[in-house]
């Protein structure tokens, strides 16, 4: 769904609240095609707290953003260690890191600057120097956990928890969603999220150019994980009713109904907070 749907979605949704965008909407509607979510104007939050500020419930969308921003400090230290450590990306493979790096650490910014505009008091990691204020704190994160990945000394074990990562990421999401409902947040976290899956597929793409054992499409396929140990990061991903509907009893164009994969695959299911927490919490410190 890219912002000008988003924008529909609302406009049917509540019809008031989208009515108090005025005369911006013209404006908004051209951030879909026009620009992209690294180069958002940080005033764009301003205009959408001035249309939505009393919509939503704040200390609940300030708690979903800092959660989001707490595995952007994630990833961005595990892809900033992972790009420093020297002989373990391929040089082929570095530009893509380094552009993946570059984005999480503008979700970073990018929700720091937003939270702190609603009126909260932004996310941290452990350790965190204000002094300097770089996001990059390794002493609050062991990514080997505990010793049992070796993160930065095996590549393919560094695509293995990229690809767990990143697939988390999407769900958590997807997972707080209903708490943006009403804020103009919501169209930020899609964003992000849509940025988070396409780092997936990249990840992705090499292992299966690599030739991972389960041959990884751009997106999770079932509740398939690239690593038997990593399974709790993908359960519920099998699921394949929708909205009450069991997709695979739709036919599909060629006659035949929509097979288990594909109605697994269409939809990335959300993940709620205490999960995800306890997912990350033998890589933190």
């Amino acid at each position: 769904m890219d912002f000008k749907n988003i924008l529909q979605e609302i406009e049917k949704a509540d019809p008031e609240v989208y009515e108090k965008l005025s005369g911006r909407r013209h404006i908004l509607k051209s951030f879909g095609s026009k620009v992209a979510l690294a180069a958002l104007p940080l005033a764009i939050g301003s205009m959408f707290k001035k249309a939505y500020g009393k919509t939503t419930d704040a200390s609940s969308v300030i708690a979903a953003l800092n959660f989001a921003l707490e595995l952007e400090y994630f990833e961005f230290n595990f892809y900033h260690t992972a790009n420093n450590t020297g002989g373990l990306i391929p040089a082929g493979d570095q530009p893509g890191f380094a552009m993946v790096e570059a984005q999480e650490r503008e979700h970073v910014n990018f929700l720091t600057t937003t939270i702190t505009a609603l009126g909260g008091t932004p996310y941290v990691p452990g350790n965190y120097n204000y002094s300097t204020n770089n996001p990059y704190v390794p002493t609050s994160y062991d990514f080997t956990a505990g010793g049992t990945y070796h993160a930065f000394e095996s590549y393919s074990t560094f695509l293995i928890l990229a690809q767990t990562f990143e697939d988390t990421g999407v769900r958590a999401y997807n997972g707080q969603i209903p708490s943006l409902i009403g804020n103009s947040a919501i169209t930020q976290a899609m964003q992000i999220s849509t940025v988070e899956g396409r780092h997936a597929s990249f990840v992705r793409l090499i292992r299966r150019q690599a030739g991972a054992s389960e041959q990884p499409r751009p997106w999770i396929t079932n509740n398939i994980p690239p690593y038997i140990p990593l399974q709790a990061a993908y359960v519920g991903e099998d699921n394949v009713i929708q909205r009450g509907l069991d997709l695979t009893t739709i036919v599909g164009f060629n006659g035949v109904n929509v097979s288990e994969a594909s109605a697994s695959a269409a939809f990335d299911e959300p993940m709620d907070m205490a999960t995800v927490k306890s997912l990350i919490a033998p890589f933190m410190l």
